[in-house]
């Protein structure tokens, strides 16, 4: 069976019932080949603490939410792609760096790590080599000394992944 997500954002606490009990009964109707199912959805997400010269990579965020706040390189993992692909994709769009994951540094899933909803993160150690260069959703990009970086309100809960990265040096 092919699975396919018609995405509808909502405000938090709003109830979707009655929309879900019109879009069955449309399908049901129209398309009776098919099963209707609404789930709330999980965001899937990649960062990646860069090590780079004598510190570590932040990029300053272009978007809400968290405008302007220093932040991890990092983003959602599309359709088809694996974590690691998304890291080295996100870390190269927002950055210009290429990377090479070193090591995996953990999962985070609170489901208040991110204003915009649940979202999972599975964070990376990486080695980033090249010249730096802001893109994407990426406002600006530095390379920020690590004693320097550790004291950032970073966006997120982007502070622990930093710390639990570099505690695995």
């Amino acid at each position: 069976m092919d699975r396919y997500v018609l995405l509808v954002k909502a405000p938090r606490g709003y109830d979707i019932t009655p929309v879900r009990e019109e879009l069955r009964e449309f399908l049901s109707r129209t398309h009776p080949e098919l099963k209707v199912e609404a789930h709330r959805c999980i965001g899937l997400t990649a960062d990646v603490v860069i090590l780079h010269g004598d510190g570590v990579v932040l990029i300053k965020r272009k978007h809400e939410p968290f405008k302007d706040h220093y932040a991890l390189p990092g983003g959602f993992v599309e359709y088809g792609e694996t974590v690691e692909e998304a890291a080295l994709r996100e870390a190269k769009e927002e950055t210009g760096l290429d990377v090479r994951l070193i090591k995996l540094v953990g999962v985070y899933s609170d489901p208040n790590r991110d204003p915009r909803g649940h979202t999972v993160t599975t964070a990376f150690l990486a080695i980033g080599t090249g010249k730096l260069k802001a893109g994407d959703d990426a406002k600006e990009v530095h390379v920020i000394p690590v004693d320097e970086a550790l004291k950032l309100p970073l966006a997120f809960d982007h502070a622990k992944i930093l710390r639990d990265a570099l505690s695995l040096r």
